[in-house]
């Protein structure tokens, strides 16, 4: 069974994948309209246009690195580098492992550093910037915050020594629970809770996305809650307090795509959100 799995991921193709990335979008989509965290007034198609143009930017890099990848993998094979070739366990238990090392290195760790960088959260304020969570949301990222991200994302692939199923399992996953995270749905908060305790929730990624300081620099993970658990950013608290944005950007311009993508250039931007 496992071995039809991991067969599967190796043969992954990429209308497969656009079509899951198409499919979760659309299920969250629908999901937000039934149940609703946030009963926000504005035109749901024009914030999506702004992120999903975005998307495309981030689409176009995805293919880039996806070549240089093949080599990464291709090199891994023939040298047997990277921790997993150090070991000889069950196939489950090396996936779980390098889901666990990719959520940490190309999620936890870039995120942390795309707040904590001032450089690198020039270009993360973009992301911030939207003052409409939803899962749109999750497509909302700069191109050069993309390349951070897929740059760590490689850093994890050698540490691990993956092969090439275990990495496209892992992108499947985190396609998942990014559009799952950013969803604008209310769950009963004693599930939401429930969740949270190993996995990042919706009512936990909310909090990150508050405009000031400190949420702003909390739950930084993507997949797994754990890792701000373990090292002391993790939160949870009342969602009604949240409010959407980044007090450094012109909140009236979250959809402008123009100003999102020249806003990291500016001057006289801040190197960090307001802390009261």
């Amino acid at each position: 069974m496992i071995d039809s799995v991991v067969a599967f991921f190796e043969n992954l193709t990429s209308l497969q994948k656009f079509i899951w990335i198409v499919g979760c979008l659309s299920v969250f989509w629908v999901l937000e309209g039934v149940y609703p965290l946030k009963k926000h007034q504005y035109n749901k198609w024009k914030h999506a246009k702004t992120n999903l143009v975005l998307l495309l930017s981030t689409m176009i890099i995805n293919v880039v690195f996806g070549l240089l990848t093949v080599g990464v993998f291709n090199w891994i094979e023939a040298s047997n580098f990277g921790l997993l070739n150090l070991v000889d366990w069950p196939v489950w238990v090396e996936i779980i492992l390098a889901i666990m090392i990719l959520d940490f290195t190309s999620q936890y760790v870039v995120h942390y550093l795309l707040h904590k960088v001032p450089f690198m959260w020039r270009f993360h304020t973009v992301h911030h910037s939207d003052t409409h969570v939803d899962v749109t949301s999750g497509t909302r990222h700069h191109p050069i915050d993309f390349i951070f991200r897929e740059t760590f994302a490689l850093i994890g692939v050698l540490i691990a020594g993956l092969p090439v199923a275990y990495y496209l399992m892992y992108r499947i996953l985190t396609v998942l629970f990014t559009y799952f995270s950013h969803a604008d749905i209310s769950l009963p908060v004693k599930l939401d809770k429930a969740i949270s305790y190993v996995f990042i929730s919706p009512n936990t990624h909310k909090f990150h996305h508050h405009h000031v300081m400190p949420w702003t620099d909390t739950n930084f993970g993507n997949i797994f809650s754990f890792w701000d658990r373990i090292f002391g950013t993790f939160v949870y608290q009342d969602t009604k307090d949240i409010v959407y944005g980044v007090d450094i950007l012109d909140a009236e311009k979250s959809d402008d795509i123009v100003y999102q993508l020249k806003a990291p250039f500016q001057k006289g931007l801040k190197s960090v959100p307001y802390n009261p």
